[in-house]
């Protein structure tokens, strides 16, 4: 193990009371480290933050979807009701519903949405948990070349053998590590420079698969994610970007223009995320580029310390 050097401080009236320890790394737009903070070349679990290149191999292995539903098999949807119903749709291409989905059973991530699920009494289900998308595309793909259904999540299975090789082209980084994601299906591990890599793969690309998982996440940012969230934020102030969050304050985003990068803090604290890429897009200076709502990028990085109801603090950046 490796030490990891403070990415962020948590202040409140003035006084620092805690840190966040992590790893961030820039790639150049020739795909080289422009620079990095902490350690960026050790195996790491990017959770989530995999999905569009599974999405990949799924592309690449026959899975041919409209634009909005291949942005919900990249995605960690809110499970808001235009997420679930494309969900439904997914499936229903190969003739499928939601029962065969594998994933487990819980409540939608968006919190007006799972506030309203619990208000209208209704259970948790696999259709509402926020990698479905991701489950619905493995299917189909399935069903598209006749393999077993039944054993998809299976790391010996046909399509995971075929993500695994997918995932170590585009990082150029061997897989060291097969976990098990919080969805149940197999989770690869890489480094960070590695992650970034594979975005800066897709986000380049001019046409083929690639392109049409790029395309795909920049045309429907809202269903990689969802309406409220921080992520379709910073896309909508970044034209032509790609970005993927995941769990354990995973996130990598990529610009049109091969830049690319990609961070991770050891707490795996959710709200220290957006702040992190925040500063890493403004040490870089794309928030000052024409191109770019600069003022729309950097409010994706502010988050509010309350007492007693009114903001008193902050979480802020340190590298």
């Amino acid at each position: 193990m490796t030490t990891s050097p403070v990415l962020a401080e948590i202040v409140r009236s003035g006084f620092v009371e805690g840190h966040h320890y992590g790893s961030v790394v820039a790639l150049a737009d020739n795909g080289g480290v422009h620079w990095s903070v902490g350690p960026v070349d050790h195996a790491m679990l990017p959770r989530s933050c995999n999905k569009p290149v599974q999405a990949l191999a799924m592309v690449r292995a026959g899975l041919d979807l409209p634009d909005d539903l291949l942005a919900l098999v990249c995605a960690s949807h809110s499970g808001e009701d235009f997420h679930l119903d494309g969900v439904r749709r997914i499936l229903a291409t190969a003739g499928l519903d939601e029962s065969a989905l594998q994933t487990p059973p819980d409540y939608p991530l968006d919190d007006e949405a799972r506030i309203e699920a619990l208000r209208s009494g209704r259970p948790t289900t696999p259709i509402a948990m926020n990698c479905s998308g991701k489950h619905a595309g493995m299917l189909v793909t399935c069903a598209v070349n006749g393999w077993d259904l039944d054993t998809y999540r299976d790391p010996a299975h046909p399509l995971q053998q075929l993500i695994m090789s997918t995932f170590a082209e585009l990082t150029g980084v061997p897989v060291e590590a097969v976990a098990v994601d919080g969805c149940g299906a197999p989770l690869l591990s890489t480094t960070l420079v590695g992650l970034a890599r594979a975005f800066r793969a897709l986000a380049v690309a001019k046409d083929g698969p690639e392109a049409r998982i790029a395309g795909a996440i920049r045309r429907h940012p809202e269903f990689v994610s969802g309406t409220r969230r921080d992520e379709l934020a910073l896309l909508t102030a970044m034209p032509g970007a790609i970005g993927k969050a995941g769990a354990e304050s995973c996130y990598a985003v990529a610009l049109p223009d091969g830049r690319a990068f990609a961070l991770k803090t050891d707490d795996g604290a959710a709200r220290v995320r957006p702040v992190l890429m925040a500063a890493a897009l403004s040490r870089s200076g794309v928030d000052r580029e024409a191109w770019v709502n600069g003022d729309a990028v950097r409010r994706t990085g502010v988050v509010e310390l309350l007492g007693g109801g009114v903001p008193v603090g902050e979480i802020r950046a340190v590298f």
